[in-house]
Order: C-alpha cells, then sequence, then structure tokens
C-alpha cells in the first residue's frame, strides 16, 4: 500500500515538474504562446468532455463544437457569448439522442468561458493597455498569483485532510473531500498570497494599482455605540480575494466531481500520469476565473 502511494506521488511530481514549467513559460511570454497553450488545454478538455458524456461515433462532432466556440472566445471577448449560444444551440441539436444531453450542451459555455477567462485575465493586465507600470509584467504576475492560490488550495487541501480527515464536506458528490481539508486549503491559499503579494510591493517595490473602493473594512452596531474600521492594504486585499478564489476553486472541484460521477468515470481521462486528465487538474482554475476576470474588470 505505502510502495502504491509512493508511486503515485511520485508520478504526480514528475508529471508536475513537466507541465508547471511549460505553463510559466509561456505565460511570461506573453501571445501568441497563451493563446495557443489555451487552445491546447481547452481542446483536450473538450476530448475529455465529450468522451466521458457522449456515444464514441458522435464525440468527434461535439469536440469540433466546443474548439471552434473556445477558439472564437480566446479571440474576442466581445464575441463569446453570441458563439457560445450558437454552438450551444447547435450541439444540444444535435445531441438529441445522447444520454447526457445537457452536459454535452454545458460543455460549450463551461470550456469556452472557463478557459476564455484565464486568457481575458491575462489581457486585461497588460502593461500595454496603458493602467499600469510598463516596468513590470503584470500579466505574468498577477495570472502567476492566481495560479498559485488555486494550487495552494489543492495542495492544502490534500495534506490537511489526509491527516486531520473529520466531517465529509459533501459525501454524496466526493466522499474524500472533509471541511478539514476546506479550512486547510483557504489558510494555505492566503498565506501564499501574503506572502506572494509582499515579495511583489515590498521587496520588488511594484506599484499596485488602486484598489480604493475596498480600502476600509468597518464594522458598526448602533445600540452599543461600536464602531470600528480597518484599513486595507495590499496583502490584505488579495489575502482576502484568495480566500474567496480558494472557495470558488473547492466549488469547481465538487462540480467536476459531479459530472464525474453522472458519467460513471472515476477520472476525466488517464492523459496525465497519477494526475488522470486535464480536466482534473484545471477544475478549480477554469471555475475560478471567470468570477475573478468580472472582479477586476468591472468591480475594482
Amino acid at each position: 500500500m505505502v510502495s502504491r502511494k509512493f508511486g503515485a506521488i511520485t508520478k504526480r511530481i514528475l508529471a508536475a515538474i513537466v507541465m508547471i514549467p511549460i505553463a510559466l513559460e509561456a505565460l511570461y511570454l506573453g501571445s501568441p504562446f497563451v493563446e495557443i497553450l489555451a487552445v491546447v488545454v481547452g481542446g483536450l478538455l473538450a476530448w475529455e468532455w465529450a468522451a466521458m458524456l457522449s456515444k464514441p461515433e458522435t464525440a468527434s462532432y461535439y469536440v469540433t463544437a466546443y474548439i471552434i466556440s473556445l477558439a472564437v472566445s480566446i479571440w474576442s471577448s466581445e464575441l463569446a457569448l453570441p458563439m457560445i449560444a450558437i454552438v450551444s444551440f447547435f450541439v444540444w441539436f444535435i445531441a438529441y439522442e445522447e444520454k447526457h444531453r445537457k452536459l454535452l450542451t454545458l460543455g460549450v459555455p463551461y470550456i469556452s468561458v472557463g478557459v476564455g477567462a484565464l486568457v481575458w485575465m491575462y489581457l486585461l493586465f497588460d502593461p500595454s493597455e496603458g493602467n499600469f507600470d510598463p516596468r513590470y509584467n503584470y500579466s505574468f504576475m498577477m495570472v502567476m498569483w492566481f495560479f498559485l492560490v488555486v494550487w495552494s488550495m489543492d495542495i492544502g487541501g490534500l495534506v490537511v485532510g489526509c491527516n486531520l480527515r473529520g466531517p465529509k464536506l459533501a459525501p454524496s458528490i466526493s466522499p474524500n473531500k472533509t471541511w478539514s481539508g476546506l479550512c486547510g486549503g483557504i489558510l494555505l491559499a492566503i498565506s501564499v498570497s501574503i506572502i506572494f503579494m509582499y515579495v511583489c510591493v515590498e521587496v520588488m517595490d511594484m506599484p499596485f494599482y488602486d484598489f480604493s473602493k475596498f480600502r476600509y473594512i468597518s464594522f458598526s452596531y448602533k445600540p452599543m455605540n461600536w464602531h470600528y474600521e480597518w484599513t486595507v492594504n495590499s496583502q490584505l486585499f488579495y489575502a482576502i480575494t484568495a480566500a474567496v478564489i480558494a472557495v470558488l476553486a473547492q466549488i469547481g472541484d465538487l462540480v467536476e466531481s459531479a459530472i464525474k460521477r453522472i458519467a460513471g468515470v472515476k477520472d476525466s481521462s488517464k492523459l496525465i500520469p497519477g494526475h488522470g486528465g486535464v480536466f482534473d487538474r484545471v477544475d478549480g482554475l477554469i471555475f475560478a476565473a471567470p468570477f475573478v476576470y468580472i472582479f477586476f474588470k468591472y468591480l475594482l
């Protein structure tokens, strides 16, 4: 048992050693490498989604539809919604004899918006837009921060959950998830965010953009004349945001588990040794990315 678990962990480490540098290099280099990476990941997701939920003889139709919708979404966020609507209608129409018709149709917005939002987020922080200091690669740093937060949630959840165990988080969906794992993942995500932002602000002296709408946190209780107000600095602001992202990533993990349970599979595929499929590795990223993009684009 111990040797089998050690072998699985070794496979995961070796796979991560190969995958993570490729992703980081693409993020650092920028366009068109970011878009190419997104299309490759999205294409693999499309293949896994169709393979899990459709008949083998019709899977190629759905893969093609998913990739077309994703490619347009990456190319232009303005055209994403109309294209997703058109392709979703097409998939719904051709899937009338499929057992998982609704999930096959859901794959269009799930893949297009989830993967597309990662590219939109990257472009949002592009210094060439004039909103940020061009001396720094904000696109790389901010997306790297997002990735580290989600990865920390996964690692913290796994380590703390396996050791402390305790009450199950959602036993009917994912029997291995625990509340202790969720708390451990959130705490590690917050800690990593604080350290990352400290390095950015204090060590690298990166002038982060204004978030004055969220500059203060206040609490009042009039009957006892209580009023407290806290000033929010960069580390605290991103730590709170990291906690929210961690929760969203965990929800994304549970959503993927529910889809796999409906499909009757343990892993989305056997593509990555020790990890399962691509969907198993990026479920939290693609679920949280649209919310993070909307927050920084429209609310900050």
